[in-house]
């Protein structure tokens, strides 16, 4: 199984290493602690992107009152 750290993983999301390592921290993101070091799978990262996914938000269909 392939490991990320956080500079890599950040990279790979696209995001700041320091937000990524402050979610990571507050376990508000899933990852791994290799005794004192942190790493993040590719199962991670998949679950992040997941995570983060919203619906649109649509408006209402107006009718025409004319």
């Amino acid at each position: 199984m392939e490991v990320f750290t956080p500079a890599e993983a950040a990279a790979l999301l696209k995001v700041p290493e320091s937000w990524l390592r402050k979610k990571a921290t507050a376990r508000q993101v899933p990852c791994t602690f290799l005794g004192k070091h942190l790493r993040f799978s590719a199962q991670d990262l998949e679950q992040i992107i997941r995570d983060g996914h919203r619906d649109p938000i649509t408006g209402r269909v107006r009718r025409n009152t004319t």
